[in-house]
């Protein structure tokens, strides 16, 4: 079995406005997926990111610097992420096409974690 990264990318402005009975819909579609998940032993984590866009650091000149981010030029930002056992890339791939996030102009990215020094 492999680890794998599930980033879950967003355009917030393409994001239709939700009602609150809408939000939490969504969140219990999240839940029961990822719950399926754990209880078939494939679930090694994942959380939901804050919406703020974090902090960058970026090396210019010899010289770290740090801003707030995405700019405003982003398009998409990574709203959050799932860590998922595989056997291989297309159990990866099977996996991520039933998640929830998968609506609208969103999208998931899949990378395998490689184990480094194993």
């Amino acid at each position: 079995m492999h680890t794998y990264m599930l980033l879950l990318h967003e355009t917030p402005a393409d994001m239709p406005p939700m009602t609150a009975a809408e939000m939490q819909d969504l969140i219990g579609q999240y839940q029961a997926w990822s719950k399926s998940l754990a209880e078939q032993g494939l679930l090694a984590g994942g959380e939901k990111l804050t919406d703020d866009g974090g902090r960058q650091l970026r090396l210019q000149r010899g010289q770290v610097l740090a801003s707030d981010g995405p700019y405003a030029e982003a398009h998409d930002i990574v709203g959050g992420y799932f860590l998922v056992k595989a056997a291989d890339d297309a159990a990866a791939e099977a996996l991520a096409r039933t998640c929830p996030h998968l609506r609208g102009t969103q999208w998931i990215e899949i990378r395998r974690v490689e184990v480094l020094g194993a």
